[in-house]
């Protein structure tokens, strides 16, 4: 047996204010059973006390109402499934996230320098295969999640370690020309989805990241810095090396990134 009951004890027994009954209602979320003519007062059934509980826990959640709205409206229990399962696998990606940037925040606010090896280094001109475009930094991980799936796909016949270039306005306005690429042979033939782009020779500071992107920026820093007061800096983009990548290891922990940032010469230490 079910009953209808006032906007304000449907409050009561949902744990939603009147405000967001009235909001779901306008969205066409959660609707009242009745609405009088002349009072416009709104009447909810005690059958919808479920369905409640269920967008409240969704949204604690932090589901976007587009989702939450799937998962009310679904006919089966797969659909339904579906939609909860992708937001619980994106809520464990965001957790993982904000662990990795806690932990770079205590070693931030640990005392002393990031300890970083730096070595110096000639490298030739070579040709790759390659993904080149204008990214923005905020669509980079995406970005390169299709870029190097591309140069997976495209076969390339030898092995190599891959890596990408970012060019000074990636950083300096935030977007900007970034390649992704993978060595190959000089007589490498054309691809679908890649170009065969030539890389130039020149002299690099080298230092190694070790474990997640999360505090990439600490190792910039601290490269940079060492150029900075060591070195004299040629022009041309920064690159990556991705010696060990999201494609070899499942745990970030284990990454190891290259990062090679361009010198006029070896200097005299």
């Amino acid at each position: 047996m079910t009953a209808t009951v006032t906007v304000g004890e449907f409050s009561r027994l949902t744990y939603l204010s009147v405000k967001t009954l009235h909001h779901y209602h306008e969205i066409g979320l959660l609707a009242p059973v009745s609405i009088d003519s002349s009072s416009g007062y709104r009447r909810y059934s005690t059958a919808q006390v479920e369905t409640a509980h269920l967008i409240r826990r969704l949204r604690e959640l932090r589901m976007p109402l587009p989702d939450v709205r799937a998962v009310v409206e679904a006919a089966d229990g797969p659909a339904r499934e579906q939609t909860l399962r992708a937001h619980l696998e994106r809520m464990e990606q965001e957790l993982a996230h904000t662990r990795e940037v806690v932990t770079s925040l205590r070693e931030l606010l640990t005392p002393g320098e990031p300890l970083l090896d730096v070595s110096y280094r000639f490298i030739p001109s070579f040709r790759a295969y390659g993904v080149v475009d204008h990214v923005t930094r905020d669509d980079i991980g995406p970005w390169c999640q299709y870029a190097f799936g591309q140069l997976d796909a495209a076969g390339a016949d030898i092995r190599a370690t891959a890596g990408a270039t970012y060019s000074d306005e990636f950083f300096t306005e935030d977007a900007g020309e970034v390649v992704a690429f993978l060595p190959v042979a000089p007589d490498q033939p054309p691809a679908d989805g890649v170009e065969l782009v030539d890389l130039p020779g020149g002299f690099f500071a080298v230092a190694v990241h070790t474990g997640a992107f999360t505090d990439f920026d600490r190792s910039y820093g601290a490269l940079g810095s060492h150029v900075a007061e060591h070195c004299e800096v040629a022009p041309g983009p920064i690159r990556e090396l991705y010696v060990v990548g999201p494609g070899d290891d499942p745990d970030p922990a284990n990454y190891r990134t290259e990062i090679c940032w361009p010198i006029q010469q070896l200097p005299s230490l």
